[in-house]
């Protein structure tokens, strides 16, 4: 088979799986889920067989202990999520009274003749907002169901991605064997070079900033609870969760806080002043500390990227794009990098009088 005919065959067989899995996304998000558990859990697998256990027998206690802890966690922190966003619905609308008093004020003082037509979009802007605030969460509700996450669903995740987690960790080196024996003779070398090379790309930054973004987590909820901000164990694990990107949960979740300190306490600043604290040594310790120990050097993954593959993949594919946006984009960076050495290298870049020389 030719160069073209070989490209022809991969890039239909691209389109054909993207066609696929946009069509099954909701089918497949338990076995995606499961796949990057596994993925994500086996380091710890390999470090208990060097210990003498078996595959099987490692891969049943990692996936028990994994359960365990993320049932804790949600017997632990859905109450008190739940009390939070139950006190947000009571007091968001004294909370955006208070901000239209406050955005009054200070546009009478500084706005002069503009004021009334400042004061009118302010009123129906506050008005709007608070109208659509009553009907967030039954609107988040119906958005849920109606993307595929109802409650079938949601069994379906419960009980097929431990199985399927299992299954691929347990048998993850034999799969492995025979995907290699699979690949084309002409291109094996090159190919496993490339898997090799996207493999430390997705295991660096997703097993390293996925840890990450549990221990911030953790850390904002505390941090924040502790100096008494209102929902800040909401705002915290989001802040934690939104971290898989660099600065843009740090971003978000400063901002969000910093107005939740200011309509709590205002007009004193001290509990905002509190925040900037909370967040700013939260930054110290990810930029001195977690990033330089758990990621180490840089993986070769830009924020904008990051960002750029999350919102195509999941506008694309749903809850299933969200998962797969990082590895993917992973991927097609060493793949984009490939690409480019090997333009670099070629008559086209060069030119063939300077590939003679």
């Amino acid at each position: 088979m030719g160069p073209e005919r070989q490209a022809v065959f991969w890039t239909a067989a691209a389109v054909t799986a993207l066609v696929l899995v946009s069509y099954l996304s909701a089918a497949l998000l338990p076995f995606a889920l499961g796949a990057v558990i596994a993925y994500f859990l086996d380091p710890v697998v390999g470090k208990l067989q060097r210990f003498g256990l078996g595959r099987t027998l490692s891969s049943v206690l990692v996936i028990g202990v994994a359960a365990v802890l993320i049932a804790a966690t949600v017997v632990v922190l859905l109450p008190l999520a739940v009390g939070q966003l139950r006190q947000l619905a009571l007091t968001l609308p004294a909370d955006l009274e208070r901000i239209r008093v406050w955005l009054e004020a200070s546009g009478e003082q500084h706005l002069g003749a503009s004021f009334p037509g400042f004061k009118a979009g302010l009123e129906r802007s506050i008005g709007e907002l608070a109208q659509s605030s009553s009907g967030l969460l039954a609107n988040l509700a119906q958005a849920l169901w109606t993307r595929g996450l109802a409650l079938v669903n949601l069994v379906s995740i419960v009980l097929v991605t431990p199985v399927v987690a299992f299954y691929l960790l347990r048998d993850w080196p034999v799969m492995l064997a025979k995907v290699d024996g699979w690949l084309p003779l002409d291109h094996a070398v090159t190919i496993r070079r490339l898997a090799a090379d996207i493999d430390a790309s997705v295991g660096a930054f997703v097993r390293g900033q996925g840890t990450i973004c549990l221990i911030l987590g953790t850390l904002y909820a505390i941090a924040l609870t502790t100096i008494g901000l209102r929902y800040g164990l909401i705002i915290g694990v989001a802040t934690g969760l939104l971290a898989f990107v660099p600065m843009v949960g740090w971003a978000l979740g400063l901002v969000v806080a910093s107005v939740v300190a200011l309509t709590q306490a205002w007009p004193d600043s001290a509990l905002a002043l509190q925040v900037l604290g909370v967040f700013g040594v939260a930054m110290a310790i990810d930029t001195g500390l977690l990033t330089p120990l758990i990621v180490g050097q840089k993986v070769g993954l830009h924020p904008v990227w990051l960002m750029f593959a999350l919102f195509v993949f999941s506008a694309l594919f749903g809850l299933l794009g969200t998962l797969i946006a990082v590895p993917v984009a992973a991927a097609l960076a060493v793949l984009v990098r490939f690409a480019r050495d090997r333009y670099l290298a070629s008559t086209i870049y060069l030119g063939a009088a300077r590939m003679d020389t």
